[in-house]
């Protein structure tokens, strides 16, 4: 995997979010809020561990280590969780374009959460913030499709390459 597919791989981030948003925009308060299972117990949740689990490999990318993610209460509403990662997302996007092909098998060290030591090559950090949100945000289907709602359009990858090869050409 390259700098480029990287990059492909970050903008199918942010689409694949955006497109998890904008199902969730529908729901009542009560029903973001909602304890209805899963990982994380409500999608307000879920969405805010996403985001902060994206937060904290920016930190370390940035040479810091948080010891933990930052707590639902600070993003109690779709609007602040939104508005939060968005930018975050300028940051991400900005790393990741000033990244040249070397830099991808760099090592970088950091802190765990639990203090102890970590270390991975960047390109593992970056594939690994895209499947981690991938696997959540399926389980923000569910939940939505527990509480009644109606799930985002496809977040498959091969949806995106379809829909952008489609732009490129119309």
């Amino acid at each position: 995997m390259n700098q480029q597919d990287l990059v492909d791989l970050v903008e199918y981030h942010y689409w694949a979010r955006d497109r998890l948003l904008a199902a969730v925009e529908p729901l009542t308060a009560d029903e973001l809020t909602r304890g209805v299972g899963g990982s994380f117990e409500s999608v307000r949740n879920t969405l805010v561990h996403m985001y902060g689990a994206e937060w904290a490999w920016m930190q370390r990318w940035k040479g810091e280590s948080p010891a933990g993610l930052p707590g639902a209460a600070t993003l109690d509403s779709l609007a602040a969780i939104r508005e939060a990662w968005t930018a975050l997302e300028r940051e991400v996007r900005a790393y990741v374009a000033g990244l040249g092909e070397p830099d991808l098998d760099r090592v970088l060290e950091y802190r765990l959460f639990n203090g102890q030591p970590g270390s991975s090559r960047i390109r593992h950090m970056l594939q690994h913030v895209v499947n981690h949100a991938t696997y959540h945000r399926g389980q923000v289907v569910t939940l939505l499709r527990t509480l009644g709602a109606a799930p985002p359009k496809s977040l498959d990858l091969i949806a995106f390459y379809r829909e952008r090869e489609a732009a490129r050409q119309g």
